[in-house]
């Protein structure tokens, strides 16, 4: 048996004060502050000094270790974790920002290691901030206002976003890694520790450095997806004729849809880079080296 369970306890023994929307089998702590108005799940276990707002709406079999505090129009999906002093739907660090009724949302089975901050989003933005299904952000990692995570997404320990980053699905982030504001990272992407990411990354790309620069695609990220070798055979060789190959930018391009455009796997990355992009694009592969690449 783990701490939280020894630490935990129903609220009474009597259950949930009548009218609350606090589940009888939830087990909360009680040391615990839950404003009135927040919505608590059946099978939920809040620890000891948590912190839960009065807009806060905590899913089925979620568990919050201790000193957690959620706050605003927050929801957290059903069997997510969160760790000790963690934040989530704090008020984002924008002074624009005048306490709109924005939002935060934590999908199902996420989980949320120490000091992790997630602020919600802002009236100037899309007004929600978002970590889908299945996410594992590790500790002291920070999700700015209106970032949208997609579904199993992993950010190592003290990795850092600006506000409005989009992560697409299986992308993993590296230690210590700061993303631009704004920025996009392409399904299953590799971002390397260490790295400043300060335009786009390209799906099944693998960037690394201060200031990023395009090393290679993402194979392990590619094989663990499921891939089969011929198809990744032929995304390497997309990415080559893009990224390689000498003369303009535009050319290359032209070159890479009339060859494989028709290729799934590549066609999703010409529908990324013909997307509307605030930061522009990582382009410039390193030549001494197809890093990512190698099995």
């Amino acid at each position: 048996m783990d701490a939280l369970s020894v630490a935990t306890a129903p609220i009474a023994r009597s259950g949930p004060p009548a009218g609350s929307g606090i589940h009888a089998d939830a087990r909360i702590h009680p040391t615990a502050i839950i404003a009135p108005g927040a919505t608590i799940a059946a099978g939920v276990e809040i620890g000891p000094y948590c912190i839960i707002g009065p807009d806060v709406s905590i899913a089925e079999d979620a568990r919050l270790h201790a000193h957690v505090v959620i706050e605003g129009h927050t929801t957290i999906g059903a069997g997510a974790v969160l760790s000790p002093f963690c934040t989530v739907g704090l008020p984002p660090q924008d002074l624009k920002y005048r306490n709109e009724p924005t939002r935060c949302e934590i999908g199902p089975r996420t989980q949320i290691r120490e000091h992790c901050t997630i602020h919600r989003g802002t009236a100037t933005g899309i007004g929600v901030t978002r970590v889908g299904a299945d996410c594992m952000l590790m500790a002291v990692v920070h999700v700015a206002h209106d970032c949208q995570l997609g579904n199993n997404v992993i950010v190592a320990n003290n990795a850092v976003m600006g506000g409005h980053v989009q992560i697409a699905d299986h992308a993993v982030i590296g230690g210590a890694a700061a993303i631009h504001q704004f920025v996009r990272i392409g399904r299953a992407a590799m971002v390397g520790g260490v790295s400043g990411v300060e335009a786009d990354v390209i799906p099944f790309g693998s960037v690394i450095g201060n200031r990023a620069r395009l090393a290679g695609l993402n194979v392990i990220g590619l094989r663990r997806r499921g891939f089969d070798k011929a198809a990744i055979l032929r995304l390497r060789q997309a990415f080559r004729t893009l990224f390689r190959a000498e003369g303009v930018f535009a050319r290359r391009l032209e070159e890479a849809r009339a060859r494989f455009g028709a290729d799934p796997i590549f066609a999703e990355v010409l529908e990324f880079i013909d997307a509307p992009s605030h930061r522009g694009l990582i382009r410039a592969a390193l030549a001494a080296r197809s890093e990512g690449e190698a099995d």
